[in-house]
């Protein structure tokens, strides 16, 4: 494959990824109650949504812009242990599969923006 079908599917990927991690963060910023129970409810203290909200959105903005490689891999990392700890904590919280599989459908976007900005894009 060409490195412009690389980039192509590079931004076929990352826009959804991006847009879910965007407006994911900027709910979790809002405060919105039913969030805040659904986090409350896992075990977590409210505040971590204004963590994790920043660093969602942060991160995202860092991927998009792609200008800096290494913080840019570092974005990646955070969102990987992100949603495997979201993924986990609904799973050992009892939660039923369709709070579960989400994480991971996300995961999946994310899994083949990092590999096509590796093989087309970074290179």
């Amino acid at each position: 494959m060409n490195s412009k079908k690389y980039r192509i599917l590079y931004w076929v990927f990352t826009i959804p990824f991006c847009l879910s991690m965007l407006g994911s963060g900027l709910v979790y910023l809002a405060g919105i109650p039913k969030i805040v129970e659904m986090i409350t409810a896992l075990g977590y203290p409210a505040y971590i949504l204004k963590i994790l909200g920043t660093a969602k959105v942060l991160g995202s903005l860092t991927i998009l812009a792609g200008r800096f490689p290494r913080i840019k891999e570092w974005a990646y990392a955070g969102f990987t242990f992100n949603l495997l700890g979201a993924f986990a904590s609904h799973t050992f919280h009892g939660d039923p599969i369709g709070h579960r599989i989400p994480p991971l459908v996300v995961l999946g976007l994310m899994m083949a923006s990092y590999r096509y900005w590796k093989k087309g894009v970074a290179s």
